[in-house]
């Protein structure tokens, strides 16, 4: 029987096996976090009140501000999963093997078609998007799934939204947006959310991040399932942290508050509730 496989990620909403690892190197430099907060109030108000994945590793900074500002994160999940090398697969072919190691990771997420099939809330999987290669064959392999398993793959789709992180451009009539190039991008409803150029570059390109990329040559790998503890790895905690003790900050609240209370989503009561907790339900 094939088991669920995924990186080590340490648990920073309640952190207490961390010991001493993010500690003896410098305070992290927060200079995003301003754009970071805006950002992720964006998400939320965008996706629906449905289920949100972050896809990858780009935007795991967006998920540990939420995890530290939201009074009840439950609803916020990492997805690890690369697909870069696709372009390596011989005629864009997985192994069977893999295929079947695939689909045991994402079930392990709830994210099986015969699961997602029969569900309600909406599953919003949030990237960073340049040309959406990754979300495009995200939805492959779960049609693909689909298909093999006879599940209702148009109920899937009617649950799945998208969030995509674009680099902020200056807007004209030639800007280019990604979601107008592929005809894949009509079958699911897709928001995007304007990122400034520096923070955009940060996350996608620059910034250290806590796990491996997850691609195929590691879906079984149990390897992965380790912590790292080099000192790329300990900067990439100690940010992280940084970034979830900032969520629970008053000020990163009241921020994400009315960034909300901007956003065209406001009119519905589930983010006027959010809101109000927010700005009234401590953190301890």
């Amino acid at each position: 029987m094939i088991e669920p496989n995924r990186p080590f990620r340490w648990d920073l909403v309640r952190p207490d096996h961390l010991g001493s690892l993010p500690a003896g190197g410098p305070e992290p430099d927060l200079w995003f976090l301003d754009d970071l907060v805006d950002c992720a109030a964006k998400v939320l108000a965008r996706s629906d009140n449905g289920e949100l994945y972050f896809v990858g590793r780009s935007a795991d900074s967006v998920f540990d501000l939420l995890g530290g500002a939201l009074p009840d994160p439950g609803r916020l999940r990492l997805l690890p999963l690369s697909t870069a090398s696709i372009d390596d697969w011989p005629g864009g072919r997985l192994h069977p093997a893999e295929v079947a190691q695939l689909r045991t990771n994402l079930g392990a997420h709830g994210l099986s078609p015969a699961v997602l099939a029969h569900g309600s809330r909406p599953i919003v999987f949030v990237d960073v998007v340049s040309t959406g290669r990754t979300l495009k064959q995200l939805l492959d392999v779960l049609r693909d799934w689909a298909a093999d398993d006879r599940a209702d793959w148009p109920a899937v789709l009617r649950r799945i939204r998208i969030v995509g992180l674009t680099r902020r451009r200056r807007t004209s009539p030639n800007t280019y947006r990604w979601q107008q190039h592929a005809d894949w991008t009509r079958t699911v409803p897709i928001r995007n959310v304007s990122v400034e150029p520096a923070l955009f570059g940060y996350l996608a390109d620059y910034q250290p991040k806590l796990t491996r990329s997850f691609g195929r040559y590691l879906w079984a790998a149990a390897e992965v399932r380790e912590p790292a503890r080099d000192d790329r790895t300990r900067r990439a905690l100690a940010e992280a942290v940084a970034i979830v003790e900032a969520g629970r900050t008053p000020a990163v609240r009241e921020r994400l508050a009315r960034v909300l209370e901007r956003e065209p989503a406001i009119s519905e009561p589930w983010l006027r509730d959010l809101v109000r907790r927010l700005l009234r339900t401590p953190r301890t």
